[in-house]
């Protein structure tokens, strides 16, 4: 039962994951726009977000591979 809980707590929509994708491609742009106009902080700043919002689609997709909702009874 508990193992239960955990699974259906992890499920993220696809469209949830897409998002996610979309804004760590969003910042991983702003950083290279910012790092080509020489604003140094705000690059590091936007490719650190984009970092970080790129793990977590990788984490939840693969969590959602190994779990997918219906197939286990």
């Amino acid at each position: 039962m508990i193992g239960h809980t955990v699974l259906t707590a992890v499920h993220i929509s696809p469209e949830e994951k897409n998002k996610m994708l979309h804004y760590a491609i969003v910042f991983f742009v702003i950083a290279l726009i910012a790092a080509i106009l020489g604003f140094g902080g705000i690059a590091g700043a936007a490719t650190g977000i984009a970092q970080l919002l790129f793990v977590l689609f990788l984490v939840f997709g693969l969590l959602s591979l190994i779990f997918k909702p219906g197939l286990r009874a």
